[in-house]
């Protein structure tokens, strides 16, 4: 069964999630999602052997919600994932993320490649520095649609999102979901600044199978503390990418797995496919190719919980079964410019 509790790291208080003996496996959810985003993978992983962890992160559920912006860097939140490792008792840890969790579990992987056994991003592929800042970037090509752009504005996003919390999450879940695109036809998430972004998404009237109305009743308590936590995370891009800049053209050298669905809008964000396209070529820890889920929108885990199991279970038992190096240390090369 899985039993929650809370656990002091990096200065705040997490919630956490958690089932089983054996190796550490976090798992890591995205936006707008809550630990439950892994309820089909949790006791699937325990019962192939594995002690797994999910938390609320920071800004989310019944986790800490500092109030300062700069408070969810990239570094905080890896930080959080070292400290939880660390808390747990634990010396090191294999790190799944799927959204922005993927983000973080990639760079605990970069950053503290002594702390991880090997790492898997859903959706989002490994990272990669552009030229220039995110916001400034989208703002050029888009002319400021972008919904980046629109979450960057103080409080509104925040307000047009929590006028009605449930309606908000069914409009997202549905509209990002392969359920929504049955030609395959993925639009850019483009937000009308008068109108707000959620106008232009489909509020379903029956939910699709992967997804209940008692998960949209978690999932909706989880953002009664609003959602300017969760934006607070977008609003740390552009400063993400000036802090990160020591590790430009590094590559994550752990073991890892990447998997995304071929209806995700992320992957049709401009440049993403080229770099998903190029991952075997220049990420030399990458244990098999991209894992594509045909017909699977941007909630893999929750789409796709059958195929995500058996590739994360055989990910994690190969890595088990492999000498892992102490130091967490290998050759790797440089991303391509």
């Amino acid at each position: 069964m899985v039993t929650h509790r809370f656990v002091d790291v990096n200065g705040i208080r997490l919630h956490i999630a958690e089932q089983g003996e054996g190796p550490l496996v976090i798992l890591l959810h995205g936006f707008p999602e809550s630990w439950h985003s892994w309820h089909h993978q949790i006791g699937a992983l325990a019962d192939a052997g594995f002690h797994v962890v999910a938390p609320d992160q920071r800004g989310y559920g019944s986790s800490d919600h500092p109030d300062e912006v700069d408070a969810y860097t990239i570094f905080h939140l890896v930080g959080d994932v070292v400290g939880l490792i660390q808390e747990l008792g634990e010396e090191k840890a294999y790190v799944v993320g799927h959204d922005w969790g993927a983000p973080v579990a990639w760079h605990t992987a970069l950053l503290r490649p002594d702390l991880v056994l090997g790492v898997a991003g859903l959706s989002v592929p490994p990272p990669y520095r552009g030229t220039q800042r995110p916001m400034a970037m989208m703002q050029e090509i888009f002319q400021g649609r972008f919904y980046w752009n629109y979450f960057n504005q103080p409080g509104v996003a925040d307000a047009e999102f929590g006028r009605d919390t449930r309606t908000t999450l069914r409009k997202f879940l549905y509209s990002a979901s392969g359920s929504a695109s049955p030609s395959g036809e993925i639009m850019q998430p483009l937000v009308d600044p008068e109108k707000g972004w959620l106008v232009a998404m489909e509020d379903p009237e029956v939910l699709p199978e992967w997804l209940t109305e008692e998960d949209l009743d978690t999932l909706t308590e989880s953002f009664s503390k609003g959602f300017t936590g969760a934006l607070n995370w977008y609003r740390n891009l552009d400063r993400n990418w000036d802090l990160t800049a020591p590790w430009n053209n590094a590559v994550v050298t752990r073991p890892a797995l990447y998997i995304f669905g071929d209806r995700d809008l992320v992957p049709a964000f401009p440049g993403a496919r080229d770099v998903i396209d190029q991952l075997p070529n220049f990420m030399p820890s990458l244990v098999r190719a991209p894992i594509e889920l045909p017909g699977c929108g941007h909630w893999t885990q929750q789409e796709r919980p059958a195929e995500v199991n058996a590739a994360l279970i055989d990910f994690l038992t190969t890595c088990e079964g492999q000498d892992q190096d102490p130091e967490g240390q290998q050759s790797g090369g440089a991303v391509p410019s």
